[in-house]
């Protein structure tokens, strides 16, 4: 199961991610989130960072020129885009992307799962607020192109034994505080979904 840290705003923290064992690292470039980060800030941190470890950008409702141009400045790998207000045409994306299901319902999952997705809980503002999707909407879904977000911890992240989801994404439950790690958290949190594969 991939493991993906989100809301990476400095190399110290990004660091010790990878020395935790993260395989991708997130940056939000939604500007109205305390996890933002300039473009060519971003980029600073990635080319610290060693090889072999994704770089995903974070989009909330942004069109496909800004999101093809900061995914290029940022040195983005993949983007992971929001698009509640379908601002998006996913067709003009120069980059590899994976759209971001802000679950109310089971329904919103069974809907998506024939293409790689991250599920989240819905909730009003995007990203980071520790609100949890409810397992039992998995029961019936084949996890294996989905990656799981919203309010895991290393206390919590034991639950989802037994779904084979390809990633688990983890973001306040790994902070110190809004847009600072704390790393023994994230060792943690990596250590806790490698026990339970």
């Amino acid at each position: 199961m991939k493991v993906k840290i989100c809301g990476i705003t400095n190399l110290e923290d990004a660091l010790a991610a990878v020395e935790a064992g993260a395989d991708a690292l997130g940056f939000v470039f939604y500007n109205k989130s305390p996890r933002y980060i300039e473009p060519f800030e971003a980029r600073k941190i990635v080319d610290a960072i060693p090889p072999f470890i994704q770089t995903v950008g974070l989009f909330v409702n942004e069109n496909c020129g800004f999101i093809n141009q900061v995914c290029t400045n940022a040195k983005m790998q993949l983007a992971q885009v929001i698009d509640d207000d379908s601002f998006t045409d996913f067709e003009a994306l120069k980059f590899k992307y994976m759209r971001v299901i802000r679950a109310k319902s089971e329904k919103d999952i069974i809907e998506n799962i024939n293409n790689y997705i991250l599920v989240d809980a819905f909730v009003d503002s995007f990203g980071g607020a520790g609100k949890r999707v409810a397992l039992e909407w998995f029961n019936h879904v084949d996890c294996s192109k989905i990656v799981l977000a919203g309010g895991l911890t290393e206390h919590n992240v034991s639950e989802i034994k037994g779904y084979p989801f390809y990633g688990v994404d983890v973001s306040s439950g790994v902070e110190a505080s809004k847009g600072k790690k704390e790393k023994q958290k994230m060792i943690n949190f990596v250590k806790a979904v490698n026990e339970i594969q």
